[in-house]
């Protein structure tokens, strides 16, 4: 996932599906028969709008500047009972994790988290019936068939949440892009200035006996995130989609460990308080530069969960770390 203008998580798009075709009312015709019964075909469908989640897709860019999306409408019906033409449906592909909401209520429709799974987003018209469907005893040759449905035309929200079973949390430069970038193949942006990742970057993590995990660095919080500040709102809702927090505070930090792990959980707690429920594990990094009675004197003040210190430039506990989210996960 590449940094900058590439990463689109939120696109508003206007979808009409087709209209369905329209009934015949045709009435059957030929060199032996001048008063036939009715034999008109039913209209076809209406193209659907669909969503189908796509592993190969990591952003909504394809999406950003196609503001209008128009459905194929149905065929008319015809004589000798032809069925019209169904309209061609329209397929976007989406990022897993993405949300699909109504523009106007804001309510959710549905969201896509598997590989090929398709969901319509606006359903095309129906097609309308022949007259053939109208014969009765009363009525042998009717002259009407029905219209097709009108398509529907609505905006919608199409909004990418980030699946992850890790996700990484803590204020800028605490050294979240750095361990992605040791534990995963991922080559995020790496500089000693805060806010370097402003979007976020995804990584496979390779565990004991072949087992993996994914790992998502999400943009640094800062206090005052979940109200607004920074580039916190626009990304907090990805840490909802994630199955276990990484909480990450610096050795170096100017408060105590305690502190900065209460700040960061209030921002998450003010935002959506569910996240409380989720698993977290606590890492202080850069404790290459700690010594061992530094670093038993720190232990005794620190939050009460899994907790480890780790440096991912000197490679130090990094594998029990891996344990640690392991059974998070697994828990």
């Amino acid at each position: 996932m590449s940094q900058g203008s590439n990463f689109v998580d939120y696109v508003k798009i206007c979808c009409r599906s087709g209209k369905g075709g329209a009934g015949s009312a045709h009435l059957h015709r030929d060199i032996l028969t001048s008063m036939g019964g009715p034999d008109g075909g039913d209209g076809g469908r209406g193209g659907h709008i669909i969503v189908k989640g796509s592993v190969h897709i990591w952003t909504l860019l394809h999406l950003k500047y196609r503001k209008h999306i128009i459905a194929e409408d149905g065929g008319a019906g015809g004589s000798s009972h032809k069925f019209g033409k169904q309209g061609k449906d329209e397929i976007l592909e989406v990022p897993l994790g993405t949300i699909a909401k109504d523009a106007e209520t804001g309510e959710v429709l549905f969201e896509i988290t598997k590989d090929g799974e398709t969901k319509i987003l606006t359903a095309g018209g129906r097609g309308g019936l022949g007259n053939a469907h109208f014969k009765n005893a009363v009525q042998q040759t009717p002259r009407f068939a029905q219209p097709g449905e009108p398509g529907k035309e609505v905006w919608n929200i199409l909004e990418l949440k980030v699946l992850a079973d890790v996700g990484l949390v803590g204020f800028p430069n605490a050294g979240k892009s750095t361990l992605l970038s040791v534990v995963s193949a991922a080559k995020p942006e790496i500089a000693d200035y805060p806010f370097t990742t402003i979007v976020p970057n995804l990584g496979i993590v390779s565990y004991r006996g072949g087992k993996s995990f994914v790992m998502a660095d999400i943009p640094g919080i800062i206090e005052g995130a979940s109200k607004g500040k920074g580039l916190g709102y626009r990304f907090l809702r990805h840490i909802e989609r994630n199955s276990v927090l990484l909480f990450m505070v610096p050795a170096d930090t100017s408060r105590t460990i305690k502190e900065e792990y209460e700040i960061l959980k209030k921002e998450l707690q003010s935002y959506n308080p569910e996240l409380m429920q989720k698993p977290h594990v606590l890492a202080i990094t850069k404790s290459d530069m700690l010594d061992d009675e530094l670093m038993e004197e720190m232990k005794q003040d620190l939050p009460s969960i899994p907790s480890i210190f780790i440096s991912s430039v000197a490679q130090k506990n990094l594998l029990e770390l891996k344990d640690l989210l392991w059974r998070a996960i697994e828990g």
